[in-house]
């Protein structure tokens, strides 16, 4: 493949340490390069070295004539009064910018639901990011060089990005290198990882998934990484191998080498005791909420505005649950009716005598009276040991050991809390809550300014927490690897999710769909305002005869034991493999090909059932 940039020899420093040494890199045509290490090692730094933004103290990068290059950096900074239509597509005229499918496409993906003339002061931190990444991403680009793109995105806008981000070049054209925590997004995209450790820079082929299957093989190999970083990536290929079955069918993933990997690897969480611990703690009731209806007077109109509408939840000790939905869906008045900060406008919220609920915020409100304290002062002050496990495996650690856990240094712990990043703010954050022994948690974005380690430290600690657990996150890989369900809040209502995300973004996309065909039918009113009006109108509910309604429910019932069925019948072709000649490889593919048309026989039917499901809602 043609080559599009090299880096030679690269050398940076800072005040207090150097964050590369001679680092010699290249990009190919076709590249998908995902970069990944602690917060502080350089990503950023490398990043904007690559695309000229930052020179090296020594060493260069070169260009192949005529590339062009286009960047998102963290800070997305736009010129005062400066509206979204104007940063998006600048002067362009629109019969210009409107004809584009591609700029279209963009707008319809990243800003619809958006005013066209809206001053950017005006916006939210998340919505500013979406037209920085509008505005780049409707231009003409060799390379794309990415700076955390899924900052403040929900998990649409995400998976909008990353179907883009797959086909905008031809295969074999154009690169794209990106510096991301988000795990789910890094394994869509992304065909190689480069971990940034150590002041250097090391490659890895295929995305999140296969990066942490090579990593634990070197690890093994070298046996020079601490112990403690090895057993959670080998904890963290165990979910991938066994809690997430769609990703074990990706090719980047050698199945073979990684069964043999977690052979003795236990399941990530014994829901056995973890469940037993919850009861003893909780009792049977938690938190239920019967028949609930929730209603804020809209500040513009003075009139009452339904947020919530028929919610009944009875949430059960133990539970780990995901939450998902649109910015203001009601994500924020559910988990408030949960805590009690939310009364209901009608129906009943009935919290057991035993419930302690704690939640850790999106702001970092917890920390503030701690501010010039040291770490090691504000966690002594709380309790003297915390119980991680259960059973047989409970371990009592003490703060300290605790704060090492979670990634802090020795020297760390005299640091004061204001001098602390982000990241390490976030994570003291949620250890002062759990010292405080709740046994509901709620988590609202636990995931802002974590890396990769570090999250899946916080995954590993959650692993062993006994209690109900509420998750709101826009990390579909963290949402997916804590709870253990999902639910969202469409039209107001609380939904069960048994196909997790990809229900979730079926269902999205069906409910847009019938927007926009509501809006059609009503007219339509010039490129711009068709796009935002497209997310303004409710979908019609079809109407079902008694014969009708009648062959859909058997419709659905059939489809549902087809679907069962044939599960079974995949699960005894994978076990009949091992019983086959292994070097019989014209019988080995014959068996793979049955099994694959299966799976994909279930796919269809899937879809099938939850066009049924809508249907009869």
């Amino acid at each position: 493949m043609a080559h599009i940039l090299g880096a030679e020899a690269l050398h940076l420093e800072v005040p207090t340490k150097t964050v590369f040494d001679s680092v010699t890199l290249g990009v190919d045509e076709g590249d998908r390069i995902g970069i990944v290490g602690r917060n502080g090692d350089g990503k950023s730094s490398l990043l904007m070295m690559l695309a000229g933004r930052r020179e090296p103290d020594s060493g260069r990068v070169t260009y192949r004539g005529g590339t062009t290059i286009g960047v998102l950096d963290q800070a997305d900074q736009f010129d005062d009064g400066e509206t979204v239509g104007n940063a998006i597509v600048g002067d362009t005229p629109e019969y210009e910018w409107a004809g584009d499918p591609k700029v279209r496409d963009v707008i319809a993906g990243l800003v619809a639901d958006l005013s066209w003339g809206a001053e950017l002061e005006s916006l939210s931190g998340g919505q500013r990011r979406r037209v920085a990444l509008a505005r780049l991403l409707v231009g003409d680009w060799d390379v794309l060089f990415l700076d955390e793109p899924t900052n403040h995105l929900d998990v649409e806008a995400v998976a909008w990005l990353a179907e883009h981000l797959k086909r905008r070049w031809p295969a074999n054209q154009g690169a794209l290198l990106v510096v991301t925590h988000d795990r789910w997004f890094l394994d869509e995209v992304c065909t190689a990882t480069w971990e940034v450790h150590d002041r250097i820079v090391e490659p890895f082929e295929g995305g999140y998934a296969a990066y942490i299957l090579q990593r634990v093989e070197r690890d093994r190999q070298a046996a020079v990484i601490e112990q403690k970083r090895q057993n959670l990536a080998r904890k963290e290929l165990a979910w991938l191998r066994r809690g997430a079955p769609a990703r074990t069918a990706k090719p980047k993933f050698r199945i073979d080498a990684a069964n043999e990997l977690i052979a003795d690897v236990p399941e990530i969480r014994d829901k056995v005791s973890l469940q037993s611990m919850a009861v003893s703690r909780l009792g049977k009731e938690v938190v239920n909420i019967l028949d609930v209806d929730v209603s804020y007077s809209d500040p513009a109109t003075g009139e009452p505005r339904e947020v919530l509408t028929d919610i009944e939840w009875r949430l059960a000790p133990g539970e780990r649950t995901g939450i998902l939905g649109v910015n203001g869906a009601g994500k924020s008045t559910l988990l408030g009716l949960i805590s009690g900060a939310v009364e209901p406008t009608s129906g009943t919220v009935k919290t057991g005598k035993t419930v302690k609920v704690a939640q850790l915020t999106q702001r970092l409100d917890e920390l503030e009276q701690h501010l010039n304290e040291p770490v090691r002062v504000v966690i002594g002050r709380l309790r003297t040991s915390f119980t991680v496990g259960s059973g047989s495996k409970a371990q009592e650690l003490t703060p300290g050991q605790l704060l090492e856990r979670m990634g802090f240094t020795s020297a760390q712990l005299s640091t004061p809390v204001k001098d602390l990043s982000g990241g390490q703010k976030r994570r003291l954050q949620l250890l002062l809550i759990l010292l405080d022994q709740p046994n509901v948690l709620i988590l609202d974005e636990p995931t802002n300014d974590l890396d990769t380690d570090m999250l899946a430290a916080m995954e590993d600690l959650l692993d062993s927490w006994p209690g109900t657990l509420i998750v709101v996150s826009h990390d579909r890989y963290f949402l997916e690897r804590v709870t253990d369900q999902q639910y969202a809040i469409l039209g107001g209502r609380l939904r069960h999710l048994p196909g997790g995300v990809d229900e979730y973004l079926k269902l999205r996309q069906a409910e847009e769909r019938a927007k926009e065909a509501a809006v059609a039918g009503g007219g339509s009113a010039g490129a711009a305002g068709g796009v935002q009006a497209s997310k303004a109108a409710q979908p019609a509910q079809p109407k079902l005869s008694g014969r009708e309604l009648r062959d859909a429910q058997k419709e659905l019932a059939s489809v549902e034991r087809k679907i069962e069925r044939m599960q079974r019948d995949i699960k005894t072709g994978r076990e009949g493999l091992a019983t086959l000649d292994q070097g019989d490889y014209q019988l080995l593919n014959a068996e793979m090909a049955k099994i694959t048309a299966l799976e994909a026989e279930v796919d269809e039917l899937e879809l099938r059932w939850l066009e049924l499901s809508e249907l009869l809602g």
